[in-house]
């Protein structure tokens, strides 16, 4: 079988067998027999799953089967059930009581992984109703951008995975059966995206290589009909009819919930915090609003309705925000200030040979609506660059880019800056990477990884960035709303029948955010279920956390230790790094 057309393999009952060479079970009277052969057992599942999949291998920075793709079909799906099962059939050996509790952790978050593919599989079925699922771009920019080997050898690489684009696209037609229209206008969008990608740059590139003359005629015809087969899945695609509801209920949202989660709470409970935490943030704004009215609003009379009030002073200040044409730029400015803050402050470790690159978002990952991301390396590339991934508002309307502008004004940019940079993604992936076990650092839990970044935010702020101006603090609860906001929009979306004109409400007058950025955020709880429940969820978990120790050592919390002990962890869910912590007794 050619490598170019599907993965090879492993069968399921091949890994359960090797797997189980190196389970006898524990003798009587020796407790770390299990926790010397789980820490084997749990690393040869965690790579048995890489080598399944070379994209997988990719985004982690294992590249020895950079070239090959897995195709989308039945096949494959039966292989990673298979796969999903013998994991779970193989935990089943090891009772987790008998595990220290670091590897007890490792066992709940394969098991939890495991559930959850065959949850994915069998049950919520995304394959067949959401085709932005099916890209090939992906992996092959992050080859492209990724110097792991010398140029000509990526471009081996990515012409071996162009070879099997028609097949992969084929594959997905097989499975598209009646999909939501949103999910449907998303893939129309990124797949365009893809042939920016595979564009007359990339063409140009290939000519001024070092592959020779036949390498480089292949690699062009393979470009060629990859992209033919991209323009037919477009074609097919904006065909097919698109009758699918996005909303997926009640039932199969808190089945999600708690595999994306793993959460103490219920997503209905969630609700009814967050609830509970806007009118705290409402109560704090109108604070804020009343002291800084006379200062900009002086003569204006004070309307009586709180939200009106807090309303019309975010907007006054929202005014204030960097120029259209600048907006990139300052980014990049204010990533080394952010570095500095936290070196002089001493709040946590950082890696000052691991550059952070500001860039354009790259055309195959846009249309979700999020305008900055990070895009970090895994832990066996560790070296190589992360990317801060900054939408430009050039192909905005002067309406949407000045909306954009206002949300993220002179105030809120800051904050943003924090939560994808310093001390947020970027420095939270850094430091996952260096994690003490593979499942810590591989299976990242996206409540922690989202909740580290929102809880960042708040502590630069306590800890002086901004200089504790009235004006930051004010702003800071807008943004804060947002992450409020998010978790309660997406429950009521999917489980309780939200109404855009509702969700809207909810983010501009509650929220007090911009007509650009509510759309942007009306669309992103249609195309995606949970993810945005993960900010306020894991947020809500830090600060109590670091309540409950601070309680615990008094004088002796140290906040250096307590952040530096957290994110060693790597990117396990708050629960179970609390669990760690407190176990070690550790500051």
């Amino acid at each position: 079988m050619p490598e170019t057309t599907t993965l090879l393999r492993l069968s399921a009952l091949t890994l359960f067998v090797a797997l189980s060479a190196c389970q006898a079970p524990a003798p009587k009277g020796t407790p770390n027999a299990d926790a010397t052969s789980f820490g084997t057992t749990a690393e040869q599942l965690l790579l048995a799953g890489l080598d399944r999949s070379p994209e997988a291998g990719i985004s982690t920075g294992r590249y020895q089967r950079a070239g090959e793709v897995t195709l989308p079909d039945a096949a494959s799906r039966a292989a990673d059930l298979a796969f999903a099962e013998a994991g779970l059939a193989t935990l089943a050996r090891f009772d987790p009581a008998r595990l220290p509790v670091a590897q007890r952790i490792d066992h709940g978050l394969l098991k939890n992984r495991f559930e959850s593919t065959r949850w994915q599989l069998q049950t919520f079925r995304e394959w067949a109703w959401n085709p932005a699922r099916y890209s090939v771009a992906g992996p092959i920019g992050l080859l492209l951008n990724t110097p792991y080997a010398p140029e000509a050898d990526r471009l081996r690489a990515v012409s071996s995975r162009l070879a099997a684009v028609p097949a992969y696209y084929a594959a997905a037609r097989g499975n598209i059966d009646q999909p939501t229209p949103e999910h449907k206008e998303l893939a129309l969008t990124q797949s365009r995206g893809a042939l920016a990608l595979l564009g007359p740059a990339l063409r140009s590139r290939v000519a001024a290589s070092a592959l020779n003359a036949a390498e480089q005629g292949e690699f062009i015809a393979r470009l060629d009909a990859a992209r033919g087969a991209i323009e037919a899945w477009q074609a097919w695609l904006g065909n097919v009819p698109a009758p699918r509801p996005f909303r997926i209920g009640a039932e199969l949202y808190e089945q999600k919930f708690r595999f994306d989660v793993q959460s103490g709470l219920s997503a209905a409970q969630l609700y009814d915090r967050a609830a509970a935490e806007k009118e705290r943030l409402h109560t704090d704004m109108d604070r804020r609003t009343q002291a800084l009215w006379p200062r900009y609003l002086a003569g204006q009379p004070m309307p009586a309705d709180r939200l009106e009030r807090i309303g019309r002073m975010v907007t006054h200040l929202s005014a204030q925000h960097v120029a259209r044409e600048r907006f990139v730029a300052e980014i990049q400015r204010q990533i080394p200030l952010l570095a500095e803050f936290v070196r002089r402050k001493n709040l946590l470790e950082q890696d000052e040979t691991r550059p952070l690159v500001v860039r354009e978002t790259p055309p195959y990952m846009r249309g979700s609506g999020a305008i900055a991301s990070i895009s970090a390396p895994g832990p066996f590339n560790p070296t190589a660059d992360t990317y801060y991934n900054v939408t430009p508002l050039d192909d905005f309307s002067p309406e949407a880019a000045a909306s954009l502008l206002r949300e993220y004004n002179h105030w809120v940019l800051q904050i943003l800056n924090i939560h994808e940079a310093i001390p947020g993604h970027y420095t939270q992936l850094l430091h996952a990477n260096k994690a003490p076990s593979l499942a810590k650092t591989l299976l990242r839990n996206g409540a922690m990884v989202e909740g580290w970044a929102v809880y960042a935010e708040r502590m630069m702020l306590e800890q002086g960035w901004g200089d504790q101006a009235p004006e930051m603090w004010l702003m800071y609860g807008k943004w804060n709303l947002r992450v409020v906001t998010n978790a309660m929009l997406d429950i009521a979306v999917h489980t309780r029948g939200m109404t855009e004109a509702q969700a809207l409400d909810l983010m501009q007058r509650e929220a007090f955010q911009e007509s650009a950025e509510a759309a942007n955020k009306w669309r992103r709880a249609k195309l995606s279920q949970v993810q945005l429940t993960t900010y306020f969820s894991g947020y809500a978990d830090i600060l109590d956390l670091r309540s409950r120790r601070q309680a615990q050592l008094g004088a002796a919390f140290d906040l250096r230790a307590f952040h530096d002990q957290f994110l060693s962890y790597g990117s396990a869910p708050v629960g179970a790094i609390a669990s760690l912590m407190e176990a070690s007794g550790a500051r």
